[in-house]
């Protein structure tokens, strides 16, 4: 037998934390999902705002990445990227998405899926305009996605508009900006011995959210 495929074979953990029963959940999840993200930041994990965003092609090829969280209001979860991105044009052709939390330090994991949205310009050019200088720069050098010769001609690029920006303010391209995942559906997930996991879904129905346990 290949050692590898042994060692992966018997990798084990055993989650043994808490539970999770529907009689202590929020009646909403933005709200309940909320208490995690607050829980997650108070144990200091690493990146609690790390999020796997699944999209998919017009003809129906899933991909995936980490993103990370940058807002979260009654519309749902808020993230920036490049909108000529493979991921943007994917939610061009195909606008839903699933975002994934996993939380190792608590043993828990969320997953969402809901419709994306373009936000506002406004509130694009308001977040644009709080990141980091160098982090402005980096949105005008990378044509996410795009092949290049070599890291040289990000590095030229890079060098050519701190010169040209230099004290001045940075405009946010065209081509960057929010989307909001508004979610139909989430399930938040705690680990449990023998992989008996408790599992709440949220399924939105109208303007309501009906709450169910799902079988592990």
């Amino acid at each position: 037998m290949n050692p590898m495929k042994s060692t992966l074979a018997e990798l084990r953990n055993e989650y043994t934390q808490r539970g999770l029963d529907i009689a202590d959940v929020s009646t909403h999840p933005l709200s309940q999902f909320r208490v995690w993200m607050d829980d997650a930041l108070a144990a200091h994990v690493p990146e609690a705002n790390a999020m796997h965003l699944s999209t998919v092609s017009a003809d129906g090829r899933p991909s995936g990445r980490i993103v990370l969280l940058k807002g979260l209001d009654d519309r749902g979860f808020v993230f920036f990227t490049n909108y000529l991105s493979r991921k943007g044009k994917e939610m061009e052709a195909h606008p839903f998405g699933a975002l994934t939390f996993f939380w190792s330090e608590l043993e828990r994991q969320v997953r969402i899926e809901g419709r994306v949205e373009k936000i506002s310009a406004n509130e694009s050019d308001e977040y644009f305009q709080s990141r980091p200088r160098g982090s402005q720069i980096g949105a005008l050098v990378s044509d996410q996605s795009a092949e290049i010769a070599d890291r040289e001609v990000l590095e030229n690029k890079r060098i050519q508009l701190e010169k040209k920006y230099e004290n001045k303010l940075i405009p946010r391209p065209d081509h960057w900006g929010g989307y909001c995942i508004v979610p139909h559906f989430l399930e938040f997930w705690q680990g449990r011995p023998s992989r008996l996991h408790d599992r709440i879904a949220y399924q939105k129905k109208g303007n309501e959210w009906l709450i169910s346990r799902l079988s592990p």
